[in-house]
């Protein structure tokens, strides 16, 4: 019997589309490991049920309740059959304890995770959706931009950002023709050229401004 299949049989648990595993603002004792499923992770904000992440087989969650003893800062649910492994705190505390290697690969990826999130949620506290489509290009410029003779390349796909923006795909790709009518960035496939971000800075000041006081 292999190494997943032993820990299967002693911290699995088959959970079927639909079940929310955890709500905001609930106290947590158990932390998930993602065998095989889809998990979509989910936060209030302004009283709209907004999507941060989609999670896939390997990825972890529900760690933060049990490190801080806080209530759940999100929402679990499963939205594909998922197999997980449901790990409490007695058990998580003796995983670290025993192995440097999980305890360190944990907190780099809880650094990459909290990073992604706090950029998530200033996200959707714009009120202009144009405004949140410039401020995730400028992340991600600064979280994954790769440096390039023109300006820095970033992955940005239209098609699976929506849920995370709260803004439609056929509005995505207006403000991309927009930008890149401004001369501000270059569309290459899945990729694009943002020639200089402190410009890009610029344009969303301008478009908050223009949001909240109408037509400059």
């Amino acid at each position: 019997m292999g190494a997943e299949e032993t820990l299967f049989q002693r911290f699995g648990q088959e959970f079927p589309k639909g079940t929310v595993l955890f709500q905001e603002g609930e106290p947590g004792k158990d932390m998930f490991v993602l065998q095989s499923g889809k998990i979509t992770i989910s936060k209030k904000v302004r009283e709209v049920e907004k999507h941060l992440a989609v999670l896939g087989p390997g990825e972890f969650f529900g760690e933060m309740a049990i490190i801080s003893n806080k209530p759940r800062n999100a929402t679990a649910t499963v939205t594909e059959d998922a197999k997980l492994l449901v790990i409490d705190s007695k058990t998580f505390e003796g995983m670290i304890r025993g192995n440097s290697e999980i305890a360190v690969r944990m907190i780099k990826k809880l650094a990459e995770r909290l990073s992604e999130m706090s950029a998530q949620i200033e996200n959707l506290m714009h009120s202009d959706p144009a405004s949140r489509v410039v401020h995730q290009i400028l992340h991600v410029c600064q979280s994954r931009g790769r440096p390039v003779e023109e300006g820095i390349e970033v992955d940005f796909s239209p098609r699976e950002l929506p849920q995370q923006l709260g803004v439609g795909e056929p509005a995505i790709r207006l403000m991309l023709d927009r930008l890149e009518r401004a001369g501000l960035i270059e569309r290459r496939g899945d990729s694009l050229i943002v020639y200089e971000t402190a410009r890009l800075h610029d344009f969303l000041q301008y478009l908050e401004m223009k949001w909240k006081f109408g037509d400059l």
